[in-house]
């Protein structure tokens, strides 16, 4: 079985880090616990790794947040992916920090990158793992609070959360999607 593992952010050093980037991060450490190099591409950073009988492709697009789709269809297309192996690692504003939900399918609610895919690649069926980024911002800040770093003791969640989100990951490519589900969502 081959999938492909989205993870959204932004690229460029001024984004590194930051609350929208959480998808990249958790690819970068995904990448490094099997000593995958992301590699320049069309539309993106792209590395190549396996879990037990899975191959994965991992896909980092260089679109920017809101062009997203364009990096997944191209990728799916290339590597001949189908929606149902397709698994994309976003932020989640309406989440509380830390906290991992994964879904089969859905709407992209107000995140423009998700909404961006689901309109390129025409459908919502698709397996989406939403990281948890809070939402502690006042009114009319949310573009400044998902744009800036992670303060030290939000960090500090997110060395704890990253690793369980490639585990979620993992288990999605191995056992499927239902029972994955059910183990992961309660945490």
């Amino acid at each position: 079985m081959k999938y492909l593992i989205v993870g959204l952010g932004n690229p460029g050093d001024e984004y590194q880090g930051t609350r929208h980037n959480i998808g990249f991060m958790v690819l970068d450490a995904l990448a490094g616990a099997s000593n995958a190099v992301f590699e320049d591409k069309r539309y993106g950073f792209v590395a190549h790794t396996s879990v037990k009988n899975c191959q994965l492709v991992l896909l980092k697009p260089t679109t920017y947040m809101n062009l997203s789709g364009n990096a997944v269809r191209y990728w799916m297309k290339q590597e001949n992916i189908q929606p149902e192996n397709l698994l994309v690692v976003a932020d989640d504003l309406a989440l509380p920090l830390g906290k991992l939900r994964l879904r089969g399918q859905g709407s992209g609610g107000s995140h423009n990158g998700m909404n961006n895919i689901i309109q390129t690649i025409s459908t919502q069926n698709f397996a989406r793992l939403r990281v948890g980024i809070g939402n502690d911002f006042p009114m009319g800040a949310q573009i400044k609070f998902v744009l800036d770093k992670f303060p030290p003791e939000e960090q500090a969640v997110l060395d704890r959360t990253i690793p369980t989100a490639v585990e979620c990951i993992k288990s999605f490519c191995l056992a499927g999607l239902s029972l994955t589900m059910t183990q992961f969502n309660k945490k």
